[in-house]
């Protein structure tokens, strides 16, 4: 009797924690522009595409006492929000980690000062994050800063494919970009940034002259319309969110996406 090996689909990666950060500016002229920034094209993740700053989400993002470091959010409301009831400090820890990667990538801190630091300082912890991520809590407790999670407004989850080696469990977060503040490369894994409406991004995307995820572009989407960051943030504010998790298909050599609800997702 022939014997026939079947094959054994590999086990899936453990998507790990994340967090993103859609940063927005009003124009003077009407409409809103949203930041994106370049990824280096040498990253294991989305090299080269035009991303939100955010990443993953890390250990020292959870001390024991984050909740005290946080404006208008603990770990109960955290937990509520994300559904995550069962691991409160996560929850907390993807506010967190948001605010703090949009800071190391594009140097943009949403955070509350009686006395903000000089820009000199600010760079100086900046360049220890990077080395550091116990850098980000000498700066707060250091020049009395308090992160401004009261401003970020949680949106949308996405799950990486299974199929994908590299995965990751991603929470998305929307906030208006501080006054006063410019977004400025990181010299390591950001190669440029850009502020673009949301409908301009998706159309550059959609001419080659930038690349961009498709949950970048989803999302984009829901920004659409607005004619204001304030209308923007009121639409998302409260919004039911639903994981999304694509499946990436090779038909016939060519790559093929679905997303929940198309025909033949699982």
């Amino acid at each position: 009797m022939a014997h026939y090996d079947v094959p054994v689909k590999p086990t899936p990666a453990t998507p790990a924690h994340a967090a993103t950060l859609v940063l927005l500016k009003d124009r003077p002229s009407g409409g809103f522009d949203v930041l994106l920034m370049q990824r280096h094209r040498a990253s294991k993740f989305a090299a080269g595409d035009f991303v939100f700053p955010g990443g993953k989400i890390e250990a020292d993002d959870a001390p024991a006492d984050a909740a005290a470091w946080c404006a208008g959010l603990d770990p109960t409301d955290a937990s509520r929000l994300l559904g995550l009831a069962h691991a409160p400090e996560t929850a907390l820890a993807s506010w967190i980690g948001a605010i703090r990667e949009t800071f190391e990538e594009v140097g943009i801190l949403l955070a509350h000062g009686a006395r903000w630091p000089d820009p000199a300082r600010i760079a100086a912890y900046r360049r220890g994050c990077h080395s550091d991520k116990q850098a980000f809590w000498t700066m707060l407790r250091t020049e009395g800063l308090t992160l401004a999670t009261d401003r970020l407004v949680y949106f949308a989850h996405w799950i990486t494919p299974e199929e994908s080696p590299v995965r990751f469990d991603t929470r998305f977060f929307a906030a208006e970009a501080p006054a006063g503040q410019e977004a400025t490369l990181d010299g390591k894994e950001v190669i440029a940034v850009r502020w673009l409406g949301p409908r301009e991004a998706i159309d550059a995307a959609a001419r080659g002259e930038i690349s961009l995820r498709n949950p970048t572009v989803r999302n984009l989407m829901l920004f659409e319309g607005a004619p204001s960051v304030a209308v923007a943030l009121a639409r998302l504010a409260g919004r039911p969110v639903e994981t999304i998790r694509p499946r990436v298909l090779d038909d016939s050599g060519k790559r093929r996406v679905l997303m929940p609800g198309d025909p033949g997702y699982y």
